[in-house]
């Protein structure tokens, strides 16, 4: 009678349990061990204190965030493209992130681009096995062809995620910039990328539920990365959103109060300016602060990169 040779398979299971034996993100708060019988106003003034630990562990690692923007930062501005590789709650929050600059920055198609194990399906549907596809990875890399000048970065709560660490490493094999977010120090995630991004959430309040501490740092992380890239590109004057996309009434309305803000010009000033530009807030503002006419305004705005601080700091020299 024919046996079926399982070893592997037990080798492979019992490597795993003790992979995640060691991560502080699989523990288990024992303090909290009775949390079903506490009252509910109670758990959620748990749940809070936890939350209120991801902060500072995001300001831990704003050395290594720092140092990642500006990598990323030459790249683009040199036309790369900034693409998040998760699984799970780690790629939705990359996805969730890549969707949300085109809006808010006037981010190019494809500029930032979000993957997630298991395609678009994963986003509202656990996909099985998806995170555990290491060929899929570097597939869905493959399909956006990369160059030297992207940045990868890798989205893993444990950092061990083979998905995640695939792609990180294809992309390094590619000569793309990479960088690893995880929350467990000395992860494979990290160690595989040129810069590792390792903040420490600890235990979460349900155990291994890492959409919680752990989802919520990389939220902020990725806010960062994507945030202060984008003003490393000029797209901010000041703090003020001037590179929005006025798709939409409630867009439209806080585009006039954008050029409102940045050159205290009035209500009827404004909305010329804005008639005059297409509805382009960069040129607005420029043509009310270096008092030129759209069109030429538009030209030196082209001269000056789309970086709106240069240009009026232009205007403001001209004769």
């Amino acid at each position: 009678m024919a046996t079926t040779d399982t070893s592997g398979a037990e080798n492979s299971v019992r490597g795993l349990r003790a992979d995640l034996a060691g991560l502080a993100t699989e523990a288990r708060r024992t303090d909290l061990a009775g949390i079903d019988r506490m009252g509910t106003e109670a758990i959620v003034r748990a749940m809070n204190d936890e939350d209120r630990a991801v902060a500072p562990a995001v300001a831990a690692a704003a050395p290594a965030i720092a140092a990642a923007v500006d990598a990323i930062a030459e790249r683009m501005n040199r036309g790369g493209r900034l693409i998040y590789v998760g699984a799970g709650t780690a790629g939705r929050m990359g996805v969730l992130d890549a969707s949300e600059c085109p809006p808010t920055f006037n981010t190019a198609p494809g500029q930032v681009v979000g993957l997630i194990a298991g395609g678009p399906t994963a986003i509202h549907n656990a996909v099985e096995g998806a995170e555990d596809d290491t060929e899929a990875a570097v597939a869905d890399l493959e399909a956006l062809a990369l160059v030297p000048d992207d940045t990868v970065v890798g989205i893993s709560a444990s950092g061990r995620t083979p998905y995640s660490v695939a792609a990180v490493r294809h992309a390094a094999g590619r000569g793309a910039l990479t960088v690893g977010v995880s929350s467990n120090p000395g992860s494979p995630l990290g160690a595989a990328a040129d810069h590792a991004i390792e903040v420490e959430t600890g235990p979460e309040l349900i155990a291994g539920s890492t959409r919680l501490k752990a989802g919520t740092a990389q939220k902020l992380v990725l806010n960062t990365l994507s945030t202060v890239t984008m003003i490393r590109l000029g797209k901010t004057y000041g703090n003020l959103m001037v590179d929005l996309r006025s798709t939409n009434e409630k867009l439209r309305v806080r585009a006039h109060r954008i050029v409102e803000m940045a050159t205290g010009a009035d209500e009827d000033e404004v909305r010329r300016a804005l008639s005059a530009a297409g509805g382009h807030v960069k040129t607005a503002i420029l043509t009310i602060l270096g008092r030129l006419d759209a069109e030429e305004a538009a030209r030196l705005l082209d001269a000056s990169g789309g970086r709106l601080r240069e240009a009026v700091e232009s205007a403001a020299t001209r004769d």
